[in-house]
């Protein structure tokens, strides 16, 4: 069961996430790398939503794992998406190189964030 230390730590890492991804945006007055924010917001998404239509909570296992599976495709190509946005957008030279790092790195801390937040805050199932 997690507690009130893991609650202080996460949100500290999601705010130095945060703060890498507005600074790679306001230093350099280009406001494109902001987009991270969305795609690892909407990462986890598609994971609830087919985690949800699988209906785990049915006692007869008549379908297959294909919802979830689809899931995490869409979650990881959200995922994939969030690294190769920035680098796309610095290749162009829409944004700078720096800003592409800092935006990376913010980008992986808030989904990484997410991540632990819901492994540590899970509730267990009991059959």
């Amino acid at each position: 069961m997690a507690g009130l230390k893991t609650i202080i730590a996460l949100s500290f890492v999601l705010a130095i996430g945060f703060l890498l991804v507005i600074l790679s945006s306001a230093l350099w007055k280009n406001y494109f790398p902001l987009l991270v924010v969305a795609t690892y917001i909407l990462a986890p998404l598609p994971n609830w939503i087919c985690a949800r239509c699988a209906n785990p909570d049915d006692f007869i296992e008549s379908g297959g794992n294909a919802i979830v599976d689809f899931g995490r495709f869409c979650t990881g190509f959200l995922v994939v998406m969030g690294i190769a946005l920035p680098t796309l957008l610095a290749h162009c030279g829409i944004i700078v190189y720096p800003a592409m790092v800092m935006s990376i790195a913010g980008g992986l801390l808030i989904y990484g964030t997410i991540i632990s937040f819901t492994m540590f805050f899970q509730e267990e199932q009991d059959f």
